[in-house]
């Protein structure tokens, strides 16, 4: 079985760095003004970029940039004398959504491989076939499709490079194309300024009709209707709920008094924030399909976030290439993670006994926090960490790094110089600790909390 390649986002060197060492086969980063993660990139020089190349391959792995706006014509204009010294510095693939981009890229640079971006919302097969008809080397399949239709896809197109997302974000939108933060900020999500809109704090209130036709606020009394079950009777069987036939407004907290409808149909609402995607228990089957690359998402994320992301991962599509039987452990590893609730999307619509046995599993055991970084171990085998979270002596700890975990009771921790301290009460402070093991020249480390 064929191991596909597993894709990690790089909003910055440092994650850049963690991502390869980790257990990456590939990183992606975004071109200035041209992809869709404009703020917070690390890669808004020629040199950064340079250097990431350079880092990547260095590793034996690959750079993928993201060059994925749907630009306007000024943006257009510009385009050719922008990504020239960049293409320059050999990235292994464009990621591209806008056709008028890819053809002006195809027309100067035949042969640099173009990745279709997600953005262009790839939901059959006829569509593939087309984007392969004018020379695109792989497809990043939409978030909206079903396991069964990635497998339908990849049958009826064999030879064609395909890649799915398997964790991170999720739009209120399809596949990214979101109106809501131009709406509220006059900052287009679709040209990479996007405020995460969908993610904000929102309250919701009762409404009513006046007499000119608008809503207006009434209160809303959410305990009273908690303590009146009835509106609640038979619901469960499929039937939509009486509540849903009401008027509501929505507030958000930075925007006090600006009251907006929300309007609800079977299908749900569509405004407030999406959970986070988690596919890692549906790897096996992605292996088994055939897919080409699994993508992490989150160039915005933590260095954290994207080592153990990245070894998570790793180790399922290990896993599935040797046969091993999936370790559930896997999905409450990421729940150590910051995340807004997980769901598997659209991959699967009813989730089977199996399934739900893992999320039954859970368990207080697997509980993390993260508490610090390794800087350097010095010639004692004391390593010197950069803390983010209180721990003390005593404390159950897992050291994560590139070429195992390992799980110690913290024993021995000192200032830098040198004198003894029991407990770090948070986030600034440098400080040496005993590792379980000596060779480490990097990694994170993790207070258990079960």
């Amino acid at each position: 079985m064929t191991s596909p390649e597993l894709l990690a986002p790089a909003g910055n060197l440092r994650n850049l760095r963690y991502a390869l060492a980790y257990g990456a086969d590939a990183v992606y980063a975004g071109m200035p003004r041209y992809s869709l993660r404009v703020r917070n990139n690390d890669f808004n020089t020629l040199e950064q970029l340079r250097t990431g190349i350079e880092e990547t391959h260095a590793a034996g792995k690959q750079f993928f940039l993201a060059s994925n706006v749907l630009p306007h014509n000024a943006k257009v204009k510009t385009f050719i004398s922008d990504i020239t010294p960049v293409v320059a510095l050999g990235p292994d693939a464009l990621i591209m959504a806008d056709p008028g981009l890819m053809m002006l890229v195809r027309e100067r640079w035949p042969e640099l491989p173009i990745h279709l971006s997600v953005q262009a919302n790839t939901v059959n097969y006829a569509a593939v076939k087309f984007w392969q008809s004018v020379g695109v080397r792989r497809i990043i399949l939409s978030r909206e499709l079903s396991l069964d239709e990635v497998a339908e896809i990849r049958q009826l197109c064999p030879d064609m490079e395909l890649e799915v997302f398997v964790h991170g974000a999720l739009c209120i939108a399809y596949s990214g194309r979101c109106l809501l933060s131009g709406y509220f900020n006059h900052r287009d999500a679709n040209q990479g300024t996007c405020t995460n809109s969908c993610r904000w704090d929102y309250q919701v209130h009762d409404a009513q009709v006046d007499v000119s036709g608008d809503l207006q606020r009434i209160e809303f009394n959410a305990k009273s209707l908690m303590e009146n079950p009835e509106p609640f009777a038979g619901i469960g069987n499929g039937e939509r709920h009486p509540l849903a036939e009401q008027s509501y407004l929505i507030e958000e907290r930075e925007r006090p008094g600006e009251l907006m409808p929300i309007e609800e149909d079977e299908h749900g609402t569509y405004i407030l924030n999406s959970k986070d995607l988690r596919a890692v228990q549906h790897v096996q089957r992605l292996v088994e399909i055939g897919i080409d690359s699994l993508k992490i998402e989150g160039r915005t994320k933590s260095h954290y976030y994207v080592a153990r992301t990245t070894q998570i991962y790793r180790t399922a599509i290990d896993d599935a290439v040797a046969g091993r039987s999936f370790d559930a452990r896997l999905m409450w590893q990421l729940e150590n993670l910051a995340n807004r609730g997980y769901t598997d999307g659209f991959y699967q619509r009813h989730h089977s006994q199996e399934y739900q046995s893992y999320l039954a599993s859970s368990s207080d055991s697997e509980q993390q926090r993260f508490v610090a970084e390794i800087i350097e171990v010095d010639a004692n085998g004391l390593a010197q960490l950069d803390v983010k979270n209180k721990f003390a002596i005593g404390d159950s700890m897992e050291l994560i790094t590139p070429h195992g975990n390992h799980t110690f009771v913290l024993e021995r921790m000192e200032q830098m110089n040198g004198e003894a301290l029991s407990e770090v009460p948070g986030g600034g402070w440098k400080v040496k600790v005993q590792l379980p093991v000596r060779d480490v020249a990097m990694g994170l480390l993790a207070k258990n909390l079960g």
